[in-house]
Formats: C-alpha cells, sequence, structure tokens
C-alpha cells in the first residue's frame, strides 16, 4: 500500500519550471531516494509533500489524504529539513517536549513518546544538555528524534547526512534503515554512495522531469573490483585469486585486473591475502556501481540548468 503518492506533479514559478509531471509511489516501509542534480527539483518535491510549497497541478497524498488538506496530512509526517531549526538554547529532553506538545501530545503520553524516541536515537546521555552544545551528529539524532515522536507514516529526509563526518554517515544510515521498520522514508541526497547504502529504490531527476526509478538491492550484491600492481607481481596475484574464497577472476586489461567479489567481505579476504603474500598492490578499486551507471545513462546527454 502507498503511504504517498505523487500524481501529475507539477510546479512552476512564472516561466521557470521546478517539477514538471512528476508520478510515482512510496510504499510502507520503503525508502525511496531522490537522486539528481542541483535544479533537479528534488527539494522541491519534499517542500510540497510537507507543505510549505503548493503544487501548480497534480496531486500528493499521504495516507490517504491531500496535502492540501493541511493537518490531515501531516499529522502522518516527519520532517527533517537540510538545515534542521534547532532552538541551541533549550536542553535535548526540554526540546523534545516543546515539539511534542506542538504535536498535541500532553501527559503521560508524551513523556512516553519522549522516552521512546530518545532511546531509539540513542539520546539517553544528552538529554539534559542544551542542543548548543552537541557535536552535529547528535543534533542530527535530535532532529530525528523530534521528526518521529509522533510516529508518522511518512519520515521526510533533506540533505540528511550534510556536514556528518564519516563515522558519523555510517552511523545515520543504520538510524534510517531502524527507523524504516516502522514508516516509509523519502530522502534526498546528492551522493549517490550514500542513497545506494541506505535506499531500497531510487527516483532520477533531471531539471523537474522524473527519468526513472531503479530498485536497488544491496545484500549480496556483488562487487566489481580493479587491481592494479608491478607486472612481475602477475603469477602470485593469480595465485591469491584462486585461493580466495568468493572472488572470480574476470581477464586483465593491460594495466591491471578486474575480479569480481561476492560481497564486502569476499573483498577484504582478497585484501588479507594480497597483504599476507607480500604483494604491494598499487590499487585495489571497485568500479563504478549498477546505480551509477543508470544515473549516467539517464543523464549522461543532458545539462542540468
Amino acid at each position: 500500500m502507498a503511504v504517498v503518492s505523487f500524481e501529475g506533479l507539477h510546479k512552476s514559478y512564472g516561466r521557470r519550471i521546478a517539477v514538471s509531471d512528476v508520478s510515482f509511489d512510496v510504499a510502507d516501509r520503503e525508502v525511496v531516494g531522490l537522486l539528481g542534480p542541483n535544479g533537479s527539483g528534488k527539494t522541491t518535491i519534499l517542500r510540497i509533500v510537507t507543505g510549505y510549497l503548493r503544487a501548480s497541478a497534480g496531486t500528493v497524498r499521504v495516507a490517504g489524504r491531500d496535502v492540501h488538506d493541511g493537518a490531515a496530512a501531516r499529522r502522518h509526517i516527519g520532517y527533517v529539513p537540510e538545515d534542521s531549526p534547532l532552538y541551541a538554547h533549550m536542553r535535548v529532553g526540554e526540546y523534545l517536549a516543546f515539539a511534542g506538545r506542538l504535536r498535541g501530545l500532553a501527559g503521560r503520553d508524551l513523556d512516553r513518546r519522549v522516552a521512546a524516541a530518545s532511546e531509539r536515537l540513542a539520546l539517553g546521555p544528552v538529554r539534559e544538555t542544551i542542543i548548543g552544545r552537541l557535536s552535529r551528529g547528535y543534533r542530527q539524532r535530535v532532529s530525528l528524534a523530534q521528526a518521529v515522536l509522533h510516529e508518522p507514516r511518512l519520515l521526510v529526509l533533506d540533505e540528511p547526512t550534510n556536514g556528518l563526518d564519516p563515522r558519523q554517515i555510517i552511523e545515520f544510515r543504520g538510524l534510517v534503515r531502524d527507523l524504516a521498520r516502522d514508516c516509509a522514508v523519502l530522502l534526498t541526497s546528492h551522493i549517490l554512495g550514500e542513497i545506494e547504502r541506505i535506499a531500497d529504490r531510487v527516483v532520477i531527476l533531471l531539471n523537474g522531469r522524473l527519468l526513472g526509478t531503479h530498485p536497488i538491492a544491496r545484500a549480496g550484491r556483488a562487487l566489481q573490483l580493479r587491481l592494479r600492481g608491478p607486472a612481475d607481481a602477475a603469477p602470485r596475484i593469480a595465485a591469491v585469486l584462486a585461493a580466495t574464497d568468493g572472488v572470480t577472476r574476470l581477464g586483465e586489461d593491460g594495466t591491471g585486473w578486474r575480479v569480481a567479489a561476492a560481497d564486502s567481505a569476499a573483498a577484504e579476504r582478497l585484501g588479507v591475502g594480497l597483504a599476507a603474500a607480500g604483494l604491494a598492490v598499487v590499487e585495489v578499486a571497485e568500479t563504478p556501481s549498477d546505480l551509477e551507471e543508470v544515473f549516467l545513462r539517464l543523464t549522461g546527454g543532458e545539462a542540468a540548468r
């Protein structure tokens, strides 16, 4: 069942068209990423679904409610904008209680929701900390917590990993996948790799138009790797490849070897095997993913505004 449905969505500003005839659905507990260059319409779509902008034409329904119905649709949405506005002078627990009251929560129900969101986003250690003193990673957790206090059907995230360090990005992926057990997630990112690691499906946009949708199969996806090393190491590299479970030698191109690893664990075993053999391999690089190939094929012949 679709939690959010876009049908013929169109948004223009005078002669400038921001979104043109876009239609797609997001199913319950599905994570869908909007992917496209700057000016492709990603943020415009998010602002329409969350009620900050009104569409010029078309319909958007959340949990069966037209977003133009206002509160009836918004009560089913949790939203984290790109620069999430937090009250830096408030303590974390105080802010979450305030956000809950804005959502109409009160009394024991409010206390229960704040406690549940704090536990789920691992905010216990900072409940009494002033928000302005938190790291970027914790502030993003607080933003997520306020967005799920009311147990929404749809969680909307605009560039959620901006400004996070690599460790925080990895932790954030896990948080989103956990939250997606209870709601649909619609998010945007400029980074293909991040979308690929979080989303179940991507919607590819260019100049406000829908170019296509593409499912992502993370589990068990083979990795295409390319090895480069000194020419005299070829026999030893071939021996390591043959001895490593889950790794298949695909061929040589004159400057290196192309191999397929069944998963990330097999790729790691290959690296360990090469090191144990004393091989000074110059490069072990993953080739462009399936999503990258699809994105380049769909957008390669056109320039974004």
